[in-house]
């Protein structure tokens, strides 16, 4: 899509997709996530989260309905104001992508809160596999911006009613009722979403400033050079999210023993670990993957990856602790924090885009996210009572890993890497990474023997033989 598009094409999409991320928040207003915390909380009564999850569902529909309605409506007047005509239907696609989106994740933090993983990745491939297709057939067929914004409509719409249809079978059809049980706790409801919708809120602002000042100072074509790296990003960070809703339903709020925290905890001395090692190649080898994923006219691009490192480490590590909070019960503690990110992001973008550029976003970025991550951190050690130190030394002992596999992907080359140079680099980086983990006893080899029998087990085939 990056490449057929290409630096304004693809900016103008960007923009679109900016301005109706900022509508997430008003389309969601909290309810998403408020759910998954009381769902969590009755896991095993089947009844209080069907009446429970109804409600939801209907207050969602009505509000996103709202939203996404006002969206598509005034996409002209935006599009003027940006003095950007080629705006306006993007907007419009964006907007009918943003309703779908709106009830996939309710769905989604009810499924992950029944410890459902399985079901949601189901429903995530379906809406990305039809996205996919639907965009680069409609931007084959000439559509643009546009096409690729209708595509995500496409893609979005078909993964809700996937959602809908998998919550049916697991719940019952009494969830879509229009007059189902009331399940008593819908003020409560109402009321941890207002704290959500704040933290939510501001949580929209920090991923979407970026984006929204640099179109305004800069123009459309700065927001795709800034924008398809930070997508790259942000796909990096999906191991860690992944990870994340596995293990932070499980601190609900009246339910963390011993071994939940225990589980925490080693959760995310590796996510420490595992994001350490995306270091290194962002760092010296951001010319190389730029070139390989976005291609010609995307060269400012590798500055702007190159300056996003400390944002690819903190990124990986902050969904675990961020749903820890909400989870137990505690997301009105998040308040200052999304805040102040917010606000440091702001001032720092207002203060280098003008100076220096797209690379001043990435910093601003960077530094807001410096408090984010530690921020809840420390939340997450007065609530759960997590020892800090064994993640402290893992954070030294990976960094010292990931210099060493610089200095490697440093010898191996900086700009044009031939297949050879690839596959060598990350061979080789790869394995000075593990071995210093080793040297400094990080991990043992105990734990990489753990990790190949549970990765053997993972993929081995059953014996079938009679």
């Amino acid at each position: 899509m990056v490449r057929a598009l290409g630096p304004t094409g693809y900016g103008v999409f960007a923009l679109a997709v900016g301005m109706g991320s900022l509508l997430i928040l008003p389309s969601d207003f909290g309810i998403s996530q408020s759910t998954a915390r009381f769902v969590a909380e009755h896991r095993g009564d089947r009844r209080a989260i069907t009446s429970l999850v109804n409600e939801a569902f209907k207050l969602k529909f009505g509000i996103a309905f709202v939203v996404c309605a006002g969206l598509f409506v005034t996409a002209g007047p935006i599009a003027s104001a940006y003095d950007n005509p080629q705006l306006v239907w993007p907007l419009r696609g964006i907007a009918i992508a943003l309703f779908g989106q709106s009830l996939m994740l309710l769905f989604a933090g009810t499924f992950i809160a029944l410890r459902r993983v399985s079901v949601n990745l189901r429903v995530v491939f379906s809406e990305s596999a039809m996205e996919v297709t639907a965009s680069l057939g409609l931007i084959l067929l000439g559509g643009g911006a546009a096409g690729a914004a209708f595509g995500r409509a496409t893609g979005y719409i078909f993964g809700a009613l996937v959602a809908v249809f998998l919550a049916a079978r697991i719940l019952g059809r009494p969830i879509l009722s229009i007059r189902g049980e009331s399940s008593g706790q819908i003020r409560a409801l109402a009321g941890y979403a207002g704290a959500l919708v704040i933290v939510d809120g501001a949580f929209t602002l920090f991923k979407q400033v970026d984006v929204v000042l640099i179109g305004l100072i800069l123009g459309s074509t700065a927001v795709g050079l800034f924008e398809a790296p930070m997508r790259f990003v942000t796909f990096l960070h999906y191991p860690g999210f992944a990870v994340a809703n596995g293990v932070a339903p499980r601190v609900a709020s009246g339910q963390a023993g011993s071994s939940e925290v225990g589980t925490f905890g080693a959760t995310l001395r590796y996510l420490v670990i595992f994001q350490a090692a995306l270091i290194a190649p962002i760092v010296v080898w951001a010319e190389p993957i730029v070139d390989l994923l976005l291609g010609k006219g995307y060269e400012e691009s590798a500055d702007v990856l190159r300056a996003l490192a400390p944002f690819v480490f903190l990124q990986g590590i902050a969904p675990l602790v961020s749903l820890a909070v909400n989870y137990l019960g505690e997301a009105r503690r998040r308040i200052p924090i999304a805040i102040a990110t917010v606000l440091i992001n702001l001032g720092i973008d207002l203060v280098l885009i003008p100076r220096i550029g797209i690379v001043g976003g990435a910093i601003g970025t960077d530094v807001a996210y410096a408090l984010y991550v530690p921020a809840h951190l420390w939340i997450c050690n007065r609530l759960l009572g997590l020892e800090l130190r064994p993640v402290g030394l893992a954070f030294a002992r990976s960094m010292i890993a990931a210099g060493g596999m610089a200095a490697v992907l440093v010898a191996v080359g900086t700009e044009s890497l031939s297949p050879v140079d690839w596959i060598l680099g990350l061979v080789a980086g790869t394995a000075a990474f593990a071995v210093i983990l080793l040297l400094t006893r990080e991990v043992t080899w105990a734990e990489l023997l753990a990790l190949r029998e549970a990765i053997g087990q993972r993929f081995r085939r059953p014996d079938t033989r009679g």
